[in-house]
């Protein structure tokens, strides 16, 4: 099943990998920015505990809250939700959510393969370093990935390792959940030369080496696919495929989102609508399109009603289980009204904004002003803002957002005593 509003749970990346974990919003968890990693720190080694004061300088209207150094090992990973049911677990590729304490085997997993604080590469070509890198963790490659050819592409090697658990699990009889985060497309755009040949047919090539990255992670998801066929096994496996934010799209390089606006790190569409798609063949009605949003915060929850699990009891968990909407071919609807999204933090022009879609309307707050409104179905590209039509709206769904920003404990930017107005 495809689905036509597929969403990140956030612009960017670190977020919406702790939503996926967790069934829980970013900012119910604190991870509402992208997790710098040790080499992105300089001389700042492994805090004691996460930072708490709000930062901001005069330039800066609002102060906001801090973005953490890791997610809380007090978060339930999928992978500690199905161990109760005799699961396997194995994590493969990018990470990004925190120093080695919290790599996957700190949440659960028993195996990993290249998860670790890196939100990017240092090479995609094995040994996958950076021999002259200005920190040690770039010169020494990426964790648990030792080189084994030199020259191998990074999105095929994450596939061997993914052939070679599964093959294993299999092997020992084991049910397994894994995940496979391909670092790919993230910058260094690098790709195989040979592959992205073929792009470069044209009289003027556009982004060959990002078709090319692309086209690996196809290459490694039919690897998978094939190697469940082989054993067998394929009827019994609900893969899901999302990505954690929209394109980098810097006026088409390296990628263009349209007709979506703008891209990754932004509010709008090009920055949080991703591709979203489920298969379990004899359970999920094949060929099937459903136009209900859905979020990386269902992930959680569908895969653990998938595996016969239980949720956990001792918190609120924001997504829902696509399971009856997958099993009936999209029929059976969801009982979601609204979606929300909270980025706190000055990274993007222009500034900490928070936003809420019910229905096809979606509602963009930028504390700093103005409001935006647009009507999705019929705006797309997001081209018209509706604010100044329908201020009663703005009103309506910014009251709505605020409160349920406040149910879902998200931290929200204060105003700046220091500010110094330009």
């Amino acid at each position: 099943m495809r689905f036509t509003n597929g969403y990140a749970a956030c612009a960017v990346c670190s977020p919406t990998r702790a939503a996926l974990q967790t069934g829980r919003y970013p900012h119910r968890i604190g991870v509402t920015d992208w997790i710098r990693s040790r080499f992105q720190r300089g001389r700042i080694g492994t805090p004691a505990q996460n930072p708490t004061k709000y930062v901001g300088g005069r330039n800066n209207q609002f102060l906001c809250p801090p973005n953490p150094y890791w997610m809380e090992h007090e978060e339930v990973s999928i992978a500690e939700a199905l161990r109760g049911r005799g699961y396997r677990s194995g994590y493969i590729g990018k990470w990004h959510l925190g120093d080695p304490a919290w790599f996957p085997p700190g949440q659960g997993y028993d195996e990993n393969k290249g998860g670790c604080d890196y939100g990017q590469p240092p090479s995609y070509f094995d040994p996958f370093n950076q021999p002259k890198g200005r920190h040690e963790t770039l010169r020494q490659g990426i964790h648990n990935l030792p080189g084994r050819k030199k020259g191998e592409y990074l999105t095929h090697r994450e596939a061997d390792e993914a052939e070679a658990l599964i093959r294993g699990w299999h092997k020992e009889k084991k049910p397994f959940f894994l995940m496979v985060g391909h670092y790919a497309v993230h910058t260094p755009i690098q790709a195989l030369a040979e592959v992205a040949a073929k792009y470069q047919r044209d009289k003027k090539p556009n982004n060959a080496k990002y078709a090319a990255m692309v086209e690996s992670i196809d290459d490694s998801t039919r690897q998978i696919l094939t190697t469940l066929k082989d054993l067998g096994i394929d009827r019994d496996t609900l893969i899901i495929f999302t990505s954690d934010n929209g394109g980098l799209d810097r006026n088409g390089s390296p990628t263009e989102n349209a007709p979506l606006r703008s891209g990754k790190g932004y509010a709008y569409e090009g920055g949080i609508r991703v591709p979203f798609l489920a298969r379990w063949p004899g359970t999920i009605p094949a060929g099937k399109i459903s136009h209900v949003p859905v979020c990386s915060i269902d992930i959680f929850p569908t895969v653990v009603e998938a595996a016969g699990g239980k949720l956990p009891d001792d918190r609120a968990i924001d997504g829902l289980s696509l399971m009856p909407h997958l099993k009936s071919g999209g029929t059976t609807k969801l009982n979601r009204n609204e979606l929300l999204w909270h980025f706190p933090h000055y990274r993007h022009a222009p500034g900490p904004y928070s936003i809420i879609r019910e229905g096809n309307q979606k509602l963009i707050k930028f504390w700093g002003g103005p409001f935006e409104l647009y009507d999705l179905q019929k705006d797309l590209g997001e081209s018209k803002n509706l604010a100044a039509e329908m201020p009663k709206r703005v009103s309506e769904l910014d009251t709505l957002l605020l409160q349920r920003l406040k149910e879902t404990g998200a931290k929200l930017p204060r105003e700046n005593p220091d500010y110094a107005k330009k």
